[in-house]
C-alpha cells in the first residue's frame, strides 16, 4: 500500500511539474496578454495543484497535509478570480489592444 501511495505521490508532483514547465514556456511564447495570462493561469491552479496534491500523498494525513489543503482551496478560489479580474482590467483598458481573435480586431482579408 505505501508503494502505491508513493507512486501516486510521484506521479502527481511529476504531472505538476510538466503543467509548471508547459505553462512557464507558454508564458515566453504566447504572441499577446490574454493567451500569456492564459499561460499563467494554468500554471498557478493545475501545476500548483498537482505539487501540493503530491505533497499531501507524500506526507501522509498529518498537520502538513491538512495545511497544504487550506493552501490548495485558497490557489483554487483565488488565481482563477485574479485572473478574471487582470483579463477584465485589461480589457476596459482603451489604449491596450484587443484580444488575437476578437470580433473587433483587424481581419488579415484583404
Amino acid at each position: 500500500m505505501a508503494g502505491l501511495i508513493d507512486g501516486l505521490s510521484g506521479l502527481a508532483l511529476l504531472g505538476g511539474v510538466f503543467f509548471v514547465i508547459v505553462g512557464g514556456v507558454g508564458l515566453l511564447r504566447m504572441p499577446d496578454f490574454y493567451t500569456r495570462l492564459h499561460a499563467a493561469s494554468i500554471t498557478d491552479t493545475l501545476g500548483a495543484g498537482l505539487i501540493l496534491l503530491g505533497l499531501m500523498l507524500h506526507g501522509g494525513w498529518t498537520l502538513v497535509s491538512a495545511k497544504l489543503l487550506l493552501i490548495l482551496s485558497f490557489l483554487w478560489l483565488t488565481s482563477p478570480t485574479a485572473t478574471h479580474a487582470l483579463v477584465r482590467a485589461a480589457l476596459s483598458d482603451p489604449e491596450n489592444p484587443r484580444p488575437l481573435l476578437s470580433k473587433d480586431a483587424p481581419s488579415s482579408k484583404s
